[in-house]
Protein backbone atom coordinates (compact mmCIF):
# COMPACT_ATOMS: atom_id res chain seq x y z
CA UNK A 1 0.00 0.00 0.00
CA UNK A 2 2.68 2.53 0.86
CA UNK A 3 4.05 2.05 -2.69
CA UNK A 4 0.91 3.45 -4.24
CA UNK A 5 0.67 6.34 -2.10
CA UNK A 6 2.90 8.67 -4.49
CA UNK A 7 0.60 7.68 -7.31
CA UNK A 8 -2.27 8.50 -5.02
CA UNK A 9 -0.95 12.01 -3.83
CA UNK A 10 -0.57 12.60 -7.81
CA UNK A 11 -3.67 11.59 -8.61
CA UNK A 12 -5.63 13.86 -5.75
CA UNK A 13 -3.29 16.93 -7.05
CA UNK A 14 -4.48 16.10 -10.40
CA UNK A 15 -7.85 16.41 -9.59
CA UNK A 16 -7.87 19.28 -7.24
CA UNK A 17 -5.88 21.34 -9.96
CA UNK A 18 -8.89 20.04 -12.61
CA UNK A 19 -11.59 21.46 -10.06
CA UNK A 20 -9.63 24.49 -9.52
CA UNK A 21 -9.09 25.35 -13.46
CA UNK A 22 -13.09 24.78 -14.11
CA UNK A 23 -14.07 26.62 -10.74
CA UNK A 24 -12.45 29.50 -12.32
CA UNK A 25 -13.39 29.04 -15.88
CA UNK A 26 -17.21 28.93 -14.45
CA UNK A 27 -16.06 32.41 -12.57
CA UNK A 28 -15.20 33.86 -16.03
CA UNK A 29 -18.44 32.70 -17.02
CA UNK A 30 -20.74 33.72 -14.27
CA UNK A 31 -23.33 36.63 -15.64
CA UNK A 32 -22.01 39.70 -14.85
CA UNK A 33 -24.89 41.34 -12.42
CA UNK A 34 -24.56 44.73 -14.36
CA UNK A 35 -25.47 44.90 -17.75
CA UNK A 36 -25.47 47.80 -20.05
CA UNK A 37 -23.01 50.31 -19.16
CA UNK A 38 -22.54 53.30 -20.90
CA UNK A 39 -20.75 56.45 -19.80
CA UNK A 40 -21.10 59.75 -21.54
CA UNK A 41 -19.04 61.94 -22.54
CA UNK A 42 -15.36 60.32 -21.78
CA UNK A 43 -14.00 63.44 -21.53
CA UNK A 44 -15.41 66.54 -19.22
CA UNK A 45 -14.38 69.99 -19.03
CA UNK A 46 -15.76 70.74 -14.80
CA UNK A 47 -15.23 73.90 -15.18
CA UNK A 48 -17.16 75.17 -19.06
CA UNK A 49 -20.78 76.12 -19.77
CA UNK A 50 -21.11 73.29 -21.99
CA UNK A 51 -22.87 70.24 -22.85
CA UNK A 52 -19.25 68.28 -21.82
CA UNK A 53 -19.02 69.65 -18.28
CA UNK A 54 -20.28 66.65 -16.85
CA UNK A 55 -20.89 62.73 -17.87
CA UNK A 56 -24.11 60.41 -17.18
CA UNK A 57 -23.33 57.01 -16.01
CA UNK A 58 -25.88 54.30 -17.35
CA UNK A 59 -26.80 50.75 -16.32
CA UNK A 60 -29.06 47.87 -15.36
CA UNK A 61 -29.31 45.58 -12.87
CA UNK A 62 -29.71 42.00 -13.43
CA UNK A 63 -31.58 41.58 -10.00
CA UNK A 64 -32.97 44.05 -7.56
CA UNK A 65 -30.38 45.49 -5.45
CA UNK A 66 -29.25 48.06 -2.94
CA UNK A 67 -26.86 50.36 -4.68
CA UNK A 68 -24.05 52.55 -3.98
CA UNK A 69 -22.76 54.45 -6.72
CA UNK A 70 -19.04 55.96 -6.53
CA UNK A 71 -16.35 57.84 -8.45
CA UNK A 72 -12.96 56.52 -7.78
CA UNK A 73 -9.33 58.04 -9.00
CA UNK A 74 -6.93 55.76 -10.96
CA UNK A 75 -6.07 54.44 -7.46
CA UNK A 76 -8.89 53.52 -6.76
CA UNK A 77 -9.51 56.02 -4.13
CA UNK A 78 -13.03 56.93 -3.86
CA UNK A 79 -13.64 61.31 -4.59
CA UNK A 80 -17.05 61.45 -4.99
CA UNK A 81 -20.11 59.42 -3.68
CA UNK A 82 -23.12 59.89 -6.41
CA UNK A 83 -25.79 57.29 -4.69
CA UNK A 84 -25.44 55.86 -1.16
CA UNK A 85 -27.58 52.11 -0.67
CA UNK A 86 -30.52 52.83 -3.45
CA UNK A 87 -33.04 49.92 -4.14
CA UNK A 88 -32.78 49.67 -7.92
CA UNK A 89 -35.34 47.12 -9.66
CA UNK A 90 -33.87 44.87 -12.16
CA UNK A 91 -34.15 45.99 -16.15
CA UNK A 92 -35.05 49.19 -15.42
CA UNK A 93 -31.85 51.86 -16.55
CA UNK A 94 -30.61 54.45 -14.14
CA UNK A 95 -28.76 57.15 -14.72
CA UNK A 96 -25.80 59.13 -12.23
CA UNK A 97 -24.69 62.31 -13.03
CA UNK A 98 -20.53 63.19 -12.78
CA UNK A 99 -19.79 67.02 -12.23
CA UNK A 100 -16.67 66.52 -12.28
CA UNK A 101 -16.16 67.32 -8.87
CA UNK A 102 -15.26 66.10 -5.67
CA UNK A 103 -15.90 65.97 -2.05
CA UNK A 104 -16.22 69.31 -1.07
CA UNK A 105 -17.55 70.37 -4.63
CA UNK A 106 -14.49 71.55 -5.57
CA UNK A 107 -12.86 70.81 -9.36
CA UNK A 108 -11.62 67.09 -9.73
CA UNK A 109 -8.04 67.36 -10.54
CA UNK A 110 -7.34 66.42 -14.48
CA UNK A 111 -6.86 62.63 -14.73
CA UNK A 112 -8.46 59.53 -15.30
CA UNK A 113 -11.70 58.27 -13.33
CA UNK A 114 -14.20 55.73 -12.89
CA UNK A 115 -17.51 54.75 -12.03
CA UNK A 116 -17.72 52.22 -9.14
CA UNK A 117 -20.72 50.17 -8.39
CA UNK A 118 -21.56 48.92 -4.68
CA UNK A 119 -24.05 45.84 -4.36
CA UNK A 120 -24.94 45.19 -1.42
CA UNK A 121 -27.31 42.05 -1.47
CA UNK A 122 -25.18 40.57 -3.66
CA UNK A 123 -22.06 41.48 -1.39
CA UNK A 124 -20.03 42.47 -4.82
CA UNK A 125 -18.26 45.88 -6.01
CA UNK A 126 -17.61 45.91 -9.60
CA UNK A 127 -15.77 48.81 -11.38
CA UNK A 128 -17.15 49.98 -14.36
CA UNK A 129 -14.53 49.75 -17.55
CA UNK A 130 -15.70 53.23 -19.12
CA UNK A 131 -12.96 55.77 -18.03
CA UNK A 132 -13.91 59.53 -17.41
CA UNK A 133 -11.02 61.79 -18.47
CA UNK A 134 -11.56 65.12 -16.91
CA UNK A 135 -9.55 68.16 -18.35
CA UNK A 136 -9.97 71.95 -16.94
CA UNK A 137 -6.89 73.60 -19.02
CA UNK A 138 -7.31 75.97 -21.40
CA UNK A 139 -6.56 76.51 -24.24
CA UNK A 140 -4.08 79.21 -25.36
CA UNK A 141 -5.00 81.78 -28.23
CA UNK A 142 -2.74 83.82 -30.30
CA UNK A 143 -3.74 86.44 -32.97
CA UNK A 144 -1.39 86.10 -35.80
CA UNK A 145 -2.78 88.68 -38.45
CA UNK A 146 -6.35 90.69 -38.62
CA UNK A 147 -7.45 93.13 -41.26
CA UNK A 148 -8.45 95.17 -43.06
CA UNK A 149 -10.10 97.42 -40.45
CA UNK A 150 -13.34 98.75 -43.04
CA UNK A 151 -14.97 96.26 -45.16
CA UNK A 152 -17.38 96.65 -47.89
CA UNK A 153 -19.16 93.97 -48.19
CA UNK A 154 -20.62 94.36 -51.72
CA UNK A 155 -19.35 91.46 -52.77
CA UNK A 156 -17.00 93.21 -55.40
CA UNK A 157 -13.72 91.78 -54.97
CA UNK A 158 -12.78 94.45 -53.12
CA UNK A 159 -12.12 94.74 -49.14
CA UNK A 160 -15.43 92.31 -49.24
CA UNK A 161 -14.44 90.77 -46.11
CA UNK A 162 -12.70 90.72 -42.90
CA UNK A 163 -9.93 88.08 -41.69
CA UNK A 164 -8.23 87.28 -38.48
CA UNK A 165 -5.24 84.16 -38.84
CA UNK A 166 -4.69 82.42 -35.19
CA UNK A 167 -2.87 79.92 -33.57
CA UNK A 168 -3.91 77.57 -30.33
CA UNK A 169 -1.24 75.44 -28.38
CA UNK A 170 -3.92 72.25 -28.31
CA UNK A 171 -6.87 70.91 -30.58
CA UNK A 172 -9.21 73.21 -30.38
CA UNK A 173 -11.87 75.08 -32.70
CA UNK A 174 -12.15 78.77 -32.90
CA UNK A 175 -15.47 81.31 -33.26
CA UNK A 176 -15.46 84.98 -34.46
CA UNK A 177 -18.06 87.13 -32.53
CA UNK A 178 -19.30 89.98 -33.78
CA UNK A 179 -21.18 92.54 -31.28
CA UNK A 180 -20.35 89.27 -28.90
CA UNK A 181 -22.28 87.06 -31.18
CA UNK A 182 -20.76 84.23 -32.23
CA UNK A 183 -21.35 84.44 -36.06
CA UNK A 184 -18.24 82.32 -37.56
CA UNK A 185 -17.09 78.89 -36.69
CA UNK A 186 -13.76 77.57 -37.18
CA UNK A 187 -13.67 74.35 -39.89
CA UNK A 188 -12.18 71.86 -37.68
CA UNK A 189 -9.46 71.55 -34.66
CA UNK A 190 -6.33 72.06 -36.16
CA UNK A 191 -3.75 74.40 -34.32
CA UNK A 192 -3.36 77.18 -36.60
CA UNK A 193 -6.51 78.42 -38.93
CA UNK A 194 -8.16 81.37 -40.53
CA UNK A 195 -11.57 82.94 -39.98
CA UNK A 196 -13.48 85.31 -42.69
CA UNK A 197 -16.46 87.94 -41.75
CA UNK A 198 -18.20 89.14 -44.96
CA UNK A 199 -20.18 91.75 -43.01
CA UNK A 200 -23.64 89.43 -42.72
CA UNK A 201 -25.74 88.40 -40.09
CA UNK A 202 -28.71 85.64 -40.54
CA UNK A 203 -27.26 85.74 -44.19
CA UNK A 204 -28.18 89.22 -44.70
CA UNK A 205 -25.45 92.22 -44.91
CA UNK A 206 -25.36 94.56 -42.02
CA UNK A 207 -26.01 98.02 -41.93
CA UNK A 208 -22.76 100.37 -42.26
CA UNK A 209 -21.30 101.37 -39.19
CA UNK A 210 -18.58 100.16 -36.25
CA UNK A 211 -19.00 96.53 -35.31
CA UNK A 212 -16.66 95.39 -31.99
CA UNK A 213 -15.24 91.73 -33.09
CA UNK A 214 -13.32 89.37 -30.91
CA UNK A 215 -11.55 85.20 -31.25
CA UNK A 216 -12.47 82.49 -28.67
CA UNK A 217 -11.29 78.76 -29.08
CA UNK A 218 -12.92 75.71 -27.43
CA UNK A 219 -10.99 72.23 -27.02
CA UNK A 220 -12.42 68.87 -27.55
CA UNK A 221 -12.93 68.79 -23.99
CA UNK A 222 -14.94 72.33 -23.72
CA UNK A 223 -12.63 74.55 -21.88
CA UNK A 224 -13.01 77.68 -23.66
CA UNK A 225 -9.43 80.17 -24.34
CA UNK A 226 -9.93 83.68 -23.09
CA UNK A 227 -11.55 85.91 -25.87
CA UNK A 228 -9.02 87.93 -27.46
CA UNK A 229 -10.55 91.39 -28.82
CA UNK A 230 -9.86 92.54 -31.99
CA UNK A 231 -11.23 95.82 -32.16
CA UNK A 232 -13.56 97.78 -34.08
CA UNK A 233 -14.32 97.35 -37.74
CA UNK A 234 -16.27 99.41 -39.73
CA UNK A 235 -18.54 98.26 -42.51
CA UNK A 236 -18.63 100.68 -45.26
CA UNK A 237 -20.68 100.60 -48.68
CA UNK A 238 -20.67 103.76 -49.83
CA UNK A 239 -20.15 107.34 -47.09
CA UNK A 240 -20.74 110.68 -48.31
CA UNK A 241 -18.71 113.47 -46.39
CA UNK A 242 -21.40 115.68 -45.55
CA UNK A 243 -24.62 115.33 -44.59
CA UNK A 244 -26.11 119.05 -45.61
CA UNK A 245 -25.38 121.78 -48.03
CA UNK A 246 -26.28 125.36 -48.49
CA UNK A 247 -25.84 126.62 -52.07
CA UNK A 248 -27.31 129.21 -54.55
CA UNK A 249 -29.13 128.64 -57.45
CA UNK A 250 -27.17 126.61 -59.98
CA UNK A 251 -24.20 126.85 -57.81
CA UNK A 252 -21.67 123.79 -57.37
CA UNK A 253 -22.41 120.84 -54.70
CA UNK A 254 -19.35 119.49 -54.23
CA UNK A 255 -18.86 116.16 -51.37
CA UNK A 256 -16.17 113.86 -50.98
CA UNK A 257 -17.50 109.65 -51.67
CA UNK A 258 -16.20 107.42 -49.85
CA UNK A 259 -16.81 103.58 -51.43
CA UNK A 260 -14.35 101.08 -52.85
CA UNK A 261 -16.87 100.53 -55.73
CA UNK A 262 -15.30 101.10 -59.54
CA UNK A 263 -18.08 103.33 -60.30
CA UNK A 264 -21.54 104.76 -58.42
CA UNK A 265 -24.06 106.39 -59.86
CA UNK A 266 -25.67 109.78 -58.29
CA UNK A 267 -29.27 111.37 -58.13
CA UNK A 268 -30.36 114.90 -57.87
CA UNK A 269 -33.76 116.35 -58.28
CA UNK A 270 -34.62 114.11 -61.28
CA UNK A 271 -30.86 114.28 -62.80
CA UNK A 272 -29.04 111.46 -62.31
CA UNK A 273 -25.39 110.76 -63.61
CA UNK A 274 -22.24 108.27 -63.19
CA UNK A 275 -19.21 108.95 -61.82
CA UNK A 276 -15.44 107.44 -60.43
CA UNK A 277 -13.99 110.56 -58.88
CA UNK A 278 -13.15 110.53 -54.93
CA UNK A 279 -14.70 114.23 -54.92
CA UNK A 280 -18.29 114.33 -56.56
CA UNK A 281 -19.57 117.66 -58.14
CA UNK A 282 -22.82 118.69 -59.40
CA UNK A 283 -25.01 121.12 -60.21
CA UNK A 284 -27.43 122.67 -58.04
CA UNK A 285 -31.19 122.91 -59.35
CA UNK A 286 -32.12 126.49 -60.40
CA UNK A 287 -35.20 126.46 -58.33
CA UNK A 288 -34.62 127.37 -54.05
CA UNK A 289 -35.50 124.74 -52.57
CA UNK A 290 -34.39 121.31 -50.15
CA UNK A 291 -33.62 118.84 -52.38
CA UNK A 292 -32.03 115.30 -51.61
CA UNK A 293 -28.58 114.21 -53.08
CA UNK A 294 -28.26 109.92 -53.75
CA UNK A 295 -25.10 108.35 -54.49
CA UNK A 296 -25.01 104.24 -54.74
CA UNK A 297 -23.53 101.44 -55.67
CA UNK A 298 -23.98 97.80 -55.82
CA UNK A 299 -27.71 97.95 -53.93
CA UNK A 300 -26.26 100.34 -51.30
CA UNK A 301 -26.20 104.07 -50.62
CA UNK A 302 -26.02 106.92 -48.72
CA UNK A 303 -27.82 110.70 -48.78
CA UNK A 304 -27.50 114.13 -48.14
CA UNK A 305 -29.39 117.35 -48.06
CA UNK A 306 -29.00 120.08 -50.44
CA UNK A 307 -30.58 123.27 -49.44
CA UNK A 308 -30.68 125.89 -52.27
CA UNK A 309 -31.39 129.52 -51.37
CA UNK A 310 -31.65 132.83 -53.37
CA UNK A 311 -28.16 134.92 -51.73
CA UNK A 312 -29.64 137.72 -49.90
CA UNK A 313 -29.95 141.13 -51.23
CA UNK A 314 -27.61 143.27 -50.22
CA UNK A 315 -28.82 146.59 -49.15
CA UNK A 316 -28.83 149.22 -52.01
CA UNK A 317 -26.23 152.10 -51.87
CA UNK A 318 -26.88 155.46 -50.12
Amino acid sequence: MPRYLPAALVLVLLVATGMAFIYTELLKLETSPIRSTRVAPDLIAPTCDCATRRAAVQFRLRKRDVVTVSIVDSEGREVRRLATERPMAPLRQVAFVWNGRVAGRRVAPEGLYRAEVRLELLEKTITLPNEIRVDTTRPKLTIRRAGPRTISPDDDGRADGFAVSYAVDEPAQAALRVNGVRRVLGNGTRGRGRLEWFGLVDGRPVRAGPYRLSVVASDVAGNRSRAVALGRVRVRYVELGREAIVVPPRGQVRTLVSTDAAHYRWRLAGRTGTSSARVLEVRAPARPGRYVLFVGARGHGDRMTVQVRRPPKLPAAP
